[in-house]
């Protein structure tokens, strides 16, 4: 019997090495619409979420050659970084597929409603998988959305 679905995708993150050129295609180009920016100092990085007929992409643009995103886009080159799950019980779902033998990592809580935790590429087929529930994680928190 298969599993049910593990949650809604919430958001895809995509590692550019430009947020300003990569907002020309997204924008420009696919017609999407600008949320909101977030710069994260201590993790190395800037994010924009844009909305594309209520799909919502994340581009990330590292913040100088320590940010983890320097090294992926060295690495890698731009393109997808993660999709991300909201899942409402996140914490117990982690919880269980960690005792079911799934590699999680980069584990945390924020808060006693947000967590979350990303599935190791090595175990889902090279695709990093967050998956976690309200803020910061979810792209559509209305955390986000606050003045």
């Amino acid at each position: 019997m298969a599993n049910e679905p593990i949650g809604k995708l919430d958001h895809i993150g995509i590692a550019v090495k430009s947020l300003s050129e990569a907002r020309k295609f997204f924008e420009g180009v696919l017609g999407a619409r600008f949320l909101y920016e977030h710069e994260n100092r201590a993790a190395g990085y800037r994010l924009i979420e844009l909305d594309l007929n209520g799909t919502t992409f994340e581009l990330l643009e590292p913040l100088g050659e320590k940010s983890f995103l320097h090294a992926f886009l060295e690495k890698r080159g731009e393109g997808l970084h993660h999709l991300t799950f909201d899942v409402p019980n996140a914490k117990e779902k982690i919880t269980q597929m960690k005792a079911d033998g799934l590699r999680m990592v980069d584990e945390r809580e924020f808060a006693p409603d947000s967590y979350e935790a990303f599935i190791s590429p090595r175990a889902s087929h090279g695709v990093l998988i967050q998956i976690g529930s309200g803020y910061p994680t979810l792209a559509r928190s209305a955390e986000w959305f606050k003045p």
